[in-house]
């Protein structure tokens, strides 16, 4: 849905001529990276796409951090769409760089903590249970022993969904029926996350996908699949949906729970008719989103992003100087 007219409001903020510098992170320059780009661009800010992996601790600089582009000063906010892959040390110190930027006074979305517990997903699903945001039945363990016995129990009620703890995309989901279903813990990095598996076959399966922005729903759309796995790019269909009361709200709490500006918010119905949230995304991707969306979605993001510290998008005149 496009911003309201009270949303786009900018009487009181900056104009964007007078110097916003933004730092975007990616790890690719596809096709999102290239969208931001252009929002921000169009909006008269300057965008500098890197990758975290570029900068640096400094501690001759006076802000003791070094990303490129920028010289000696720093970006005037950061906007994180990737953190890349890397070693366990390699993302704990991209992680306290984004921390750091923060402590210097740098707006990032979304942070540093927001990201670290949206990556964890034992660490989402503790935050909506805390919050009381209906969530499936979730376990995370560390013991085969301890992991088998929880199968055992709960696999009588109906199966439950093994998911990597940092995976994304869909990609290593497995669904457990016995105990002789699960894979050796190394295969899960040394845990098994489980979720009590609420999916319904009416013609395939769907689920719901929304986008939170600044507390507010920017764009939904229904994901189909013919599988379980409702994933744009394992293969699922997107449509556009009209969300009702219950489910923007719902939405909105659970980007709030865990503490993030941006995220996708992906909603189910069990069998009960209940409406659960199942995942909370901070670096989402919206292009399938985008094909069944009417207006630019990046940039609402960027137009967001801007008025939230308080710079207006540069006037046509601004643009053409």
């Amino acid at each position: 849905m496009p911003l309201s007219a009270e949303a786009r409001d900018t009487s009181g903020l900056k104009p964007a001529g007078s110097g916003p510098q933004v730092a975007l992170f990616i790890d690719r320059f596809e096709w999102h990276a290239r969208e931001m780009l252009r929002a921000f661009t169009r909006i008269g800010a300057r965008c500098v796409p890197m990758r975290l992996s570029a900068c640096s601790f400094d501690t001759r600089r006076p802000s003791g951090l070094m990303i490129p582009g920028f010289g000696p000063r720093l970006p005037d906010f950061v906007l994180v769409r990737a953190i890349g892959l890397g070693s366990f040390e390699a993302i704990t110190l991209r992680l306290g760089l984004l921390h750091a930027m923060i402590e210097q006074g740098v707006p990032v979305t979304n942070s540093a903590r927001a990201i670290e517990c949206c990556v964890d997903k034992a660490a989402t699903s503790f935050l909506l249970y805390k919050q009381q945001i209906p969530t499936p039945p979730t376990f995370a363990l560390q013991s085969p022993r301890a992991t088998r016995a929880l199968v055992r129990r709960e696999c009588v009620e109906g199966p439950l969904v093994l998911k990597p703890l940092f995976g994304a995309q869909g990609r290593g989901l497995m669904l457990i029926r016995h105990e002789s279903d699960l894979p050796d813990i190394e295969a899960m990095a040394g845990v098994y996350y489980l979720q009590r598996f609420v999916g319904r076959e009416q013609n395939g399966y769907s689920d719901i996908r929304v986008l939170v922005s600044q507390g507010r729903v920017v764009a939904a759309m229904t994901r189909r699949a013919e599988h379980w796995i409702t994933n744009i790019k394992l293969g699922a269909k997107p449509e556009p949906v009209v969300l009702d009361a219950e489910m923007a709200d719902l939405a909105v709490r659970a980007a709030a729970a865990v503490g993030a500006d941006f995220a996708g918010v992906d909603l189910l119905r069990g069998v009960d008719g209940q409406l659960l949230v199942i995942e909370v995304n901070s670096m989402p991707g919206w292009q399938g989103l985008q094909s069944v969306t009417d207006f630019s979605i990046a940039d609402v993001l960027a137009e967001d992003l801007l008025a939230r510290h308080g710079f207006a998008p540069a006037s046509p005149a601004e643009l053409a100087s």
